[in-house]
């Protein structure tokens, strides 16, 4: 039986710590209600991490937002980007986005944080050198490149080039350079490093301890280290949790066959098909239920072709498909490697065009795109933009006479850009319903929780089950001013609720250096498009 909870019932439950073992809620639906011009009192808990916040004052100070860059004050005196006017509080460390009238404009998007990792990875793995470019500029990556450097993987930086690399190949697997002891990796919130490198490093010999910032010890990898111990890997996660630190004693693995989960993340099974062309032997790999997110797949499979290893698909993606890497699949370098720009973020931009009316042309992805989140275009088409795809580039508008519908949608091959959905949501006829995300709950923060508090605060109502939401518009799609939005050290709650400001209101983005996780020139490349009310 489904029990309904008004907002004052359920903030309790709301504000306990996010973790997969500690948060379920079957055949529950719990409603919350906006109030307008009110905070909603569900709070949920940012991180407080000393080095965090150390880096998001480097960030502010960076962009001119203090001191050092002479162009804001320590009571928030604005500074100014084309069309768009952010104001800084230093003390608070929130940045204003005011009121937004139109986005038009081209963007170049930065390269995609699943394609950057992963490039790194398999060129390490490779025989030869391979030179990286459009490498994204961000925290996910910075730990993959410091892993490498721990690893003692020649990575040479480009002086002329900060999104270039070149990688020296290992030929292999990768070994630890001190046998003896155990080497300790520290890969922050970064799951594109946490768990393709748990799955490499058990292929080669060494002794390895990985290791995250609070919230990674939250996020699950059991079902990854089954798969790795079925193959012999002698791995280990905390059991109690089923989640990081990962202990591995590595010698090696003759290859053999795993049976695993895909319903929490797609990102197990890339984990284990980047990893298997390194072991010695043939590698079979089976779902045993059900995989979601099978476009990321469909990407790792896609780029191992471009570092010389073919996988063999049997069965239907949409089901239990398996995977065979044979004996003699190996990766050889492509010599260069171009990576495409991030299309989980073009969902910002392409939203914001959507919502405003205006035009917005994202480069770097398109018809030809390998990731699966330029099906977000189609979403927005759903609602009622209009959309052009080009091979490397997609552009949006939207009639002013033509309002944006709610949608009921299907999101489990784009669960990232599903949270721009939220937002859109709130400027829409009729509700909206986002359904096959629960794996928003394992993600840098507990999405699901979060996304309805947010939303909720800017005046929506929002009914939230197991792994859906539906979110019902504010009266006359008039979102709440000044809102203050957490973000929960999560890059993508800080990017998608600044488009909120589309509604012609302030809206106050807490710890907005979060985005360097993976965009950390966001606000400026909004703001180059935006014209203020």
């Amino acid at each position: 039986m489904r029990t309904i909870f008004r907002q004052l019932a359920i903030a309790a439950v709301l504000s306990a710590p996010s973790s997969l073992y500690a948060f379920t809620i079957p055949q529950t639906k719990l409603i919350h209600s906006g109030e307008k011009g009110g905070r909603s009192s569900i709070v949920l808990e940012a991180s407080k991490n000393k080095e965090k916040i150390a880096s998001r004052t480097k960030w502010a100070e960076g962009r001119g937002y203090g001191d050092a860059g002479g162009a804001a004050s320590q009571d928030g005196a604005a500074a100014s980007t084309a069309g768009m006017t952010f104001a800084m509080d230093e003390e608070k460390n929130q940045l204003t986005v005011t009121p937004i009238k139109s986005l038009d404009g081209t963007v170049t998007l930065p390269g995609s944080k699943s394609l950057s990792n992963r490039c790194l990875l398999l060129a390490a793995l490779s025989e030869g050198n391979t030179r990286v470019e459009n490498l994204l500029e961000s925290d996910d990556i910075r730990y993959m490149l410091e892993a490498l450097d721990t690893l003692q993987v020649p990575v040479e930086r480009d002086a002329d080039d900060k999104t270039a690399v070149t990688v020296t190949g290992q030929a292999g697997p990768i070994n630890s350079p001190n046998p003896d002891e155990s080497l300790e990796l520290f890969l922050g919130n970064a799951g594109t490093a946490m768990r393709p490198l748990a799955a490499a490093l058990c292929m080669g010999n060494g002794k390895f301890v990985l290791d995250g910032v609070p919230r990674m010890r939250e996020r699950p990898i059991a079902d990854l280290i089954d798969g790795l111990k079925q193959l012999g890997a002698d791995v280990s996660c905390v059991e109690e949790t089923g989640c990081p630190p990962v202990t591995i004693n590595a010698n090696g693995l003759k290859g053999g066959t795993a049976s695993i989960s895909g319903k929490m993340s797609s990102q197990f099974l890339s984990s284990l098909l980047m990893a298997s062309p390194i072991v010695d032997g043939e590698v079979t790999i089976s779902i045993k239920d059900e995989l979601i997110s099978a476009p990321y797949v469909s990407l790792t499979i896609g780029l191992m072709k471009k570092f010389g290893v073919n996988v063999k698909i049997e069965g239907d993606m949409d089901g239990t498909p398996s995977f065979i890497i044979g004996s003699d699949e190996k990766y050889s370098s492509p010599e260069s490697i171009l990576v495409e720009g991030d299309a989980s973020s073009a969902s910002y931009f392409l939203a914001g065009a959507a919502i405003t009316g205006g035009t917005v042309t994202v480069r770097g992805c398109g018809s030809e795109s390998v990731q699966g989140d330029v099906a977000f275009a189609n979403v927005m088409e759903q609602m009622g933009a209009t959309v052009t795809w080009a091979p490397e580039s997609i552009t949006v508008t939207r009639d002013p006479n033509t309002r944006l519908k709610g949608v009921d949608v299907d999101c489990g091959k784009i669960p990232d850009a599903a949270m721009t959905l939220a937002v859109a949501a709130l400027f829409a006829e009729g509700p909206t319903t986002i359904r096959n995300v629960y794996s928003w709950r394992l993600k840098e923060t507990e999405r699901m929780k979060a996304i309805v508090a947010e939303c909720t605060k800017l005046g929506a109502t929002v009914e939230e089950f197991e792994d859906y939401c539906i979110i019902h518009p504010p009266a006359d799609n008039k979102v709440n001013d000044n809102v203050v939005i957490e973000t929960y050290d999560d890059h993508r709650m800080a990017m998608t609720f600044s488009l909120a400001a589309c509604g012609g209101v302030n809206v106050i983005i807490d710890d907005p250096g979060c985005t360097a996780k993976t965009f950390p020139t966001y606000f400026e490349m909004l703001g180059s498009i935006a014209s203020a009310n």
